[in-house]
Formats: C-alpha cells, structure tokens, sequence
C-alpha cells in the first residue's frame, strides 16, 4: 500500500527528494527510503543519490522520479539552429 502512497505521490508531483515525500506522505523516512529500493528494482521510478548542504550540515538523500518520464517541452520561443561560419 505504501508503494502505491509513494508511486501516486511521484506521478502527481513530479521528480522529488525522499524527504519530501517521507513529510508529504506522512511516511517514515527509513520506510520511504526502502520502498523507493523496492520500486527502483522493478523499474518502475529512477532514483539516484544527492548531497545537500545547509550552511555547514550536509544531507545525503535520493532523488526520484518515474521511469521513462520525460518532461513536456516548456512553452514559448525556442532558439533556432546555429550556423556554422567557416572562416576562410
């Protein structure tokens, strides 16, 4: 059940930190962190490991995404092509 709070979370919010799910969820860090290994090992989100510091603490935690989630093109202009100046 826990794995579904976590996976329903993800999809609805996008790429996230464990802890911020563990606060969103109201899950336990440790509970989220081993449920987000066992969604990693069937494929179903890609995590992979961050450091953060404030001020003078560093924080290790993971940040997670579903898989194969590529994220909509952003609207507005886009730059066109570069030309390639040869110089002769």
């Amino acid at each position: 059940m826990q794995a579904d709070q976590v996976l329903n979370h993800l999809k609805k919010h996008g790429q996230l930190l464990d802890l911020e799910i563990a606060s969103a969820t109201g899950i336990a860090l440790a509970q989220v962190r081993k449920t987000l290994a066992d969604l990693t090992t069937r494929g179903e989100i890609s995590q992979c490991s961050v450091t953060h510091f404030y001020g003078n603490k560093r924080v290790d935690g993971f940040q997670c995404r579903i898989s194969g989630y590529v994220p909509p093109v952003a609207p507005g202009r886009k730059a066109g092509p570069t030309k390639n100046v040869s110089s002769d």
